[in-house]
This record gives structure tokens, sequence and C-alpha cells, in this order.
């Protein structure tokens, strides 16, 4: 191992008082069993699956009213494993388990709004929620949809739908009519629950004729807006034909006396469907994937605790749209009775360093962003090490896309230096990660930690074999609880089995192009569908990224592969900082700096200037949406994109044509 990478250490005391130090004392006191070092432990997790799962379930202390006749029923067949068969549970129920005095919800908007809401309060709006919902014809299987914002009410509408065993679908306002169609219009709900408008950037975005349109297409029983924008009318109109304002339907759940009508919780089986999340999209109609409650509270009660270290009364915000994996990931943290504060509108206004305000005046312990925003702040010359407090401030998350070198260090160099940065990586296809951060390991630069307890990663090459130190395929190589139920839509498994079993069989292949480090941690590379292969050698393009990123005078960029003259050629477009042009002492300083630290196959034969680079509504960079344009190929769908006109400047571009 490389000493000389290693960027922190977490100290004696930091790992004594740790939820995984104690989990591993439960494990001794429970099975006499001790591990040496976290690899050991992590075999055990993944060599003893049940015993594994189970002891989680129990430390945890997950709330069932029935516990299960069987931990991993028919082996360890993969796809086709049936967890914890016989269990009944609630989802809602350990998310609202906590019910003292207390914050449960921090939510602030971009226009300087802030609102708390304590636990009581949380149960109390939850149960008015899931009456009016049940008036609203809502029953088990039924689908309740929210075109919302990160806002309080998004949480408590999920988790009214929750209690009564329905499934909840979320996406972000900011899609377009047929963005949401795609998705909404595949899974039917019985409700949608919509907000009036949201505030971006300086701006105050008006949503009420898209939600009326929206509802026009879907065959709902009732439609509810959440005034954002025009509180104060709310009681009066809210402007969408035959909806019904937020306030107004949970008030009628009210007794005569103000109260508020008991909260059932429904039990029901680990696997009872609680989420459908959706695909990109960027390649055709999204794939509508389909998540178990008992698998995706058990995955998140692991991660949180486990690898992150949350516990009772920690303060945990994640920087996230109601779009993204990383939505219902956060939310989850309510299981072990973290407060969560809520953020809704750019990261970047009025200021650059508007988040970390947040983390100062609410105390953050625990905050998630993606790798993206970490880079940015760079570009920017921000420095919080200078500016802000951050006492509070114990561990950073970063996923979306992989984290670079330069990132890491300066995280460590110019925000803090006690901090454990944890890089992590898994997917919405999963609902949680297969790689995860551990605040009891050393952080080594540009470095994800650890696999994740009880997920057997390994990365494989060409030839199915598992490697280390060699870039290769990640896979997991048996069943872990929160693979999806399947994907809706799809009663033979056959799309959802060739979405992950078509290239192994009983193997899952994630997609990522991926390398295990001699420390025992992980390198993500990209994903395998955007590795360029000039000359038959497979690049991954965070490679490329990694080195671009050291050019000041470069924001952002995307490469992509070039089909030429019976090959591939790397083409490398850049979004320049103001005032800076593409000359041809830059490009050259872009390509030398690519030629050092990589091969003469990494260096871009083209390099060209562009003003924006299209990404997902998560902010990840779309790549394959960029070389299906340069290559003439047809695109099915650009409603997953955040921008989608910035792909017209990848189209016809004379400089590609030579």
């Amino acid at each position: 191992m490389d000493e000389d990478h290693i960027l922190w250490r977490p100290d004696p005391e930091r790992v004594e008082r740790s939820p995984l130090h104690r989990y591993q004392a439960f494990l001794r006191e429970r099975t006499d069993q001790s591990f040496d070092c976290y690899s050991d432990l992590h075999q055990w997790s993944v060599t003893d699956l049940e015993g594994f799962w189970q002891s989680v379930w129990d430390f945890t202390e997950l709330r069932a009213s029935r516990q299960a006749d069987a931990v991993l029923s028919d082996g360890d067949r993969f796809p086709g494993d049936r967890w914890f068969d016989g269990a009944r549970l609630n989802y809602a129920e350990n998310l609202l388990s906590r019910r003292s005095d207390g914050t449960a919800i921090v939510a602030r908007l971009e226009n300087g709004q802030r609102r708390e809401i304590s636990w009581p309060e949380l149960h109390t709006q939850v149960a008015l929620s899931a009456a009016a919902l049940r008036e609203s014809g809502v029953a088990k299987g039924d689908r309740v949809a929210g075109m919302l914002p990160n806002v309080p009410e998004t949480i408590i509408a999920m988790l009214a739908t929750a209690s009564i065993g329905a499934l909840w679908s979320s996406c972000s306002p900011d899609f377009g009519v047929s963005g949401v169609l795609d998705r909404f219009g595949q899974i039917q709900p019985k409700v949608l629950i919509a907000c009036d408008g949201y505030f971006y950037n300086g701006k105050t975005i008006d949503c009420r004729d898209k939600v009326a349109e929206v509802a026009s297409q879907l065959s709902l029983s009732t439609t509810v807006v959440v005034p954002l924008l025009y509180e104060s009318d709310v009681s009066v109109d809210v402007s969408v034909e035959g909806a019904i304002a937020w306030p107004l339907y949970l008030a009628a759940q009210q007794t005569a006396a103000g109260d508020a009508p008991g909260l059932l919780f429904e039990q029901l089986p680990f696997d009872h469907p609680l989420f459908i999340m959706y695909s990109s999209g960027t390649t055709g109609a999204p794939k509508c994937i389909v998540h178990s409650a008992g698998g995706t509270l058990l995955q998140h009660l692991k991660e949180h605790q486990l690898h992150v270290g949350l516990t009772p009364g920690d303060v945990l915000f994640y920087f996230t749209t109601c779009g993204w994996m990383m939505w219902n990931w956060m939310v989850g943290g309510l299981a072990s009775g973290a407060t969560l504060v809520l953020y809704d509108g750019s990261p970047f206004y009025p200021a650059p360093d508007v988040l970390l305000d947040i983390v100062d005046e609410d105390g953050i312990n625990v905050f998630g962003v993606g790798a993206k925003y970490i880079s940015a702040l760079e570009k920017q010359g921000i420095r919080p090490a200078t500016t802000h407090r951050l006492t509070s401030l114990r561990t950073v998350l970063s996923t979306g896309s992989p984290l670079s070198h330069e990132s890491f260090r300066y995280i460590y160099r110019d925000v803090k230096q006690d901090v454990c940065l944890s890089s992590i990586s898994g997917g919405t296809d999963i609902i949680s990660c297969f790689v995860l951060g551990n605040e009891c390991l050393p952080v080594y630069e540009g470095e994800l930690q650890c696999p994740g307890l009880g997920m057997a990663v390994e990365v494989w090459d060409e030839e199915g074999q598992p490697v280390t130190g060699t870039k290769g395929e990640m896979v997991c190589v048996k069943p872990f609880p929160s693979a999806p139920v399947g994907f809706w839509n799809d009663p033979d498994g056959k799309r959802y089995h060739d979405a992950y079993f078509s290239s192994y069989d009983g193997i899952w292949a994630h997609g990522d192009y991926a390398e295990v480090t001699p420390s025992g941690g992980m390198i993500i590379h990209g994903r395998s569908d955007a590795v360029l292969n000039p000359g038959g050698v497979r690049i991954g393009t965070a490679e490329i990224y990694r080195q671009v990123e050291k050019i000041d005078a470069v924001m952002d960029s995307v490469c992509i592969g070039q089909n030429w003259d019976d090959d591939v050629r790397v083409v490398l477009f850049v979004v320049l900082k103001a005032g800076e042009e593409l000359s041809d002492e830059l490009a050259a300083d872009i390509r030398l700096a690519i030629r050092k630290e990589n091969t003469p196959r990494h260096v871009p034969a083209k390099i060209l200037a562009v003003t924006d680079i299209p990404r997902t509504r998560s902010g990840k960079i779309a790549e394959i949406p960029v070389r299906k344009v340069v290559n003439g190929e047809t695109i099915d769908n650009t409603e997953s994109l955040a921008n989608p006109e910035s792909l017209h400047q990848f189209e016809n571009r004379p400089e590609l044509e030579t």
C-alpha cells in the first residue's frame, strides 16, 4: 500500500465511538467471532450471507411484527433469491419510530425560507396524509406519484403512501410534460401530488400549467397541489383545474377538535414493493425499477450506520432532487434517528458557498454532494477552511461520478483536514451502493474506501476472472436484499434479466468500469458503455477527465469516441472559463497533461470548445447522447436531460469531418 497517498486516518477515539466498532463487539458477544481487519469482516459478510444480514437486522433493531422463517430462501440463486420470507414489517413505521421531542426535518429553499418539523409533527402530518390518501381510494399496491421538489411534503406523502402499502414514485418538477408522462404514464398512479412551482438560480418557475397538462393525461382519482409559490391564496384557488391544495387536503382529515386520525402501519412481506425508480432514459423509455420495502430499509440501515456512522441525533444532508435515488437514500436516515436537512434550489445561488453556510447554521455532521459540486467549488476558488467554521462536519460524501484525485486533495487542503471523505458508488438499480466509505479506515487519494458489507463485489477481466490492480467490469457475484424485485410491466422478468444478468449467468453486471486497489478500495473509471476503445485499447473516460480538471482554464468537459477510419478516435469537448479561448497553446497544454499521466492512446485527436455539457437531471455527464450525435445516430429520448438544448452544439461540426 502507498502510505504517501493516505490523506486521512481516523483517530482511535473516533473508531471506538463508531457504530461499526459497536457492531463488531455485538458480533463477538453473539457469535464469538472477531475480525482483525475490515477485509476479514467483509469476507465473512459475503460468505455467510444469512448470518450477516440477520445480524444487521438485529443490530439496527429493525421493527417487524413477525420475524422471518428463513433469511435467504432458494440458496444463492441470483436472480430469484427471496429474502426474509415470512417476515412482516412496514417501512414507514421504521422511519417514524422516534417519537420524542427533537427536530426530524429542517427544510430550506433557495429564497431563504426555512422550516423545522419535529418528530411528533412529522408523525401527525403523515397520519393526516395517509387518511387523505385512503379517502382518495389508495390501497395496498396502488401507486402514488410525486412531481415535487426536495421539501418536507414530499417525505410526508411518501411515508403516508408506504404506511398503506402503496407504491411511491417521484420525479423532479423540472422535467417536461413528456418526461413526466414517460415515467408516470407507465405506472398509472391513482393520486398525483405536485407543486405549484419552485425556485432555482434566482428564478421563480411556475409549474401549474405543466401540472394541469400532466394530470389531464393520467387516470387519477385526485390531484393535489403543494403551494410553495402562492401559499397565501391556497385556501381559494390553486389554479389547476380539479386539484385541491395540500393544506386543505390534509385539513379535511382533522377531527372537530383538530386532532389527527390514528396512523395504521400495514404489516407487509419483506419483498413488498415500495419504490418505483427510473433509469436515466437516455437510450429509450425509462425502465421502471421496483424496489422492496424490506430490502431498501435493511440496506440503508446498514449503509447509514455501519459505513457512514450515523447515530440518533446526527444531522444528515444530501444535495439531491426527488428524481435521484440519493433522495430515497437520504430519507432513509430517519430510520437511524437522524435529523434531515433538505435544500431545494441551485447549490451556487445566491453565492457559491450557500451550502457551506448551511453546514454551519444547521450543524450538519454528514454532508453529501455530487462530485461535480466539489470540483466546481475548487474551480471557483472557494476556500471554506478560511471562511467557515465547519466544526460539526465529520464526514463528506460524494457520488454521481468519479471523484478526481484533485478533488480529494482539495477537500483536505481547503475544506477541512479532519473529515472522512467517502466517495461512494452504486445506483438507482440497487437504490444503494456497492462501494462505500468507512469512518474506521484511512482515506487514500482517488480511491473509494471499501466494498459494502454483504456486497460480493469483484472486478472481472474480459475472460470473466476476478482481478486486482487491473481495470475491468464491476460485478456482484452473490445476491443482496436491495436488488430490484423486478421491472414494472415485465411479467416474465426478461427485461430485468437482460439489464443485469445477460453478460454473466447468475452474476450482476453493474455497468461500471473499475479497478480494485492494493488497499482493498476501488477506483471507478467510468461507465462501461462509455468506455473508449481506440485501437482496441479500453480507456475509461474518468482517466481523461482527471487530467483535464487540472487545467485551470477548463470548467467542464465531456469525452467520447468518434467512429473514424474503421476505428475509434478520442474527441474531447471543453467548456472554458469566461474570457478564455481555445488557443493552440491551451489545446497543447491539455494534450500534454493527458499524455503525461496516461498513454498516447488517451490523447484526444480533436479538442473542441462548447458552452455547455449535457447532463442528466441528477447532474451526471451524458456521454452517450453526445457520442450518438457526433456519430450521426438517433437519440431515442432527450427528456432525461436537464439541458437537452446543449446537444445542438455537437451536431454537424466541420472540425469532426477531417
